[in-house]
């Protein structure tokens, strides 16, 4: 079994509900996708064992690793050219307020009502832009996620310590 970049996004939605109760429903229209898409991210991740299905939690350890170790190599961002949509990575908080970038594009998330103009680069799901505009602790786990996909070594480092300090809270 492979996993999927939508089963990181689906994670990383619970990484952000923290101890809050949830439903599929309730996940499924958060982050625009079908209810399908939906279990088949959680049973994937319980099947990777970065999901512990009595606590309904993601495994911290086990998904730390996988961020810091696994995305960068297993989805890769796709990236375009210039379009309009919304910050991520650096150019997104919370690293925004810790880098600060030269005159060059920023990434953004292809999104037609976006506010950035800026280079495009692949969310880990199409829907990313609309679900994090919603929810800012999911629009900033998704970023420090696309940081460590797609960032240099400095922006990686300061997204997976970030990314550290976040999964302590779970």
């Amino acid at each position: 079994m492979i996993l999927k970049p939508h089963d990181i996004y689906v994670l990383m939605k619970l990484v952000a509900l923290g101890e809050s109760r949830w439903t599929y429903a309730c996940l499924s229209e958060s982050l625009f996708m079908s209810l399908s898409e939906v279990h088949a991210a959680i049973k994937h991740a319980l099947t990777a064992r970065l999901y512990d299905d009595l606590r309904r939690m993601p495994i911290k350890k086990a998904l730390e690793e996988y961020l810091i170790h696994g995305v960068k190599y297993a989805y890769p961002p796709d990236r375009g050219g210039p379009t309009r949509g919304m910050p991520t990575s650096y150019a997104a908080p919370p690293l925004n307020q810790m880098i600060s970038f030269s005159d060059d594009l920023p990434p953004v998330w292809p999104d037609p009502e976006g506010s950035t103009r800026g280079i495009e680069f692949s969310p880990l799901h199409k829907s990313a832009p609309r679900a994090a505009a919603g929810d800012q602790k999911f629009y900033e786990l998704l970023a420090l996620v696309d940081a460590v996909r797609g960032g240099r070594a400095r922006e990686r480092d300061l997204a997976v310590r970030e990314i550290q300090k976040r999964l302590q809270n779970i």
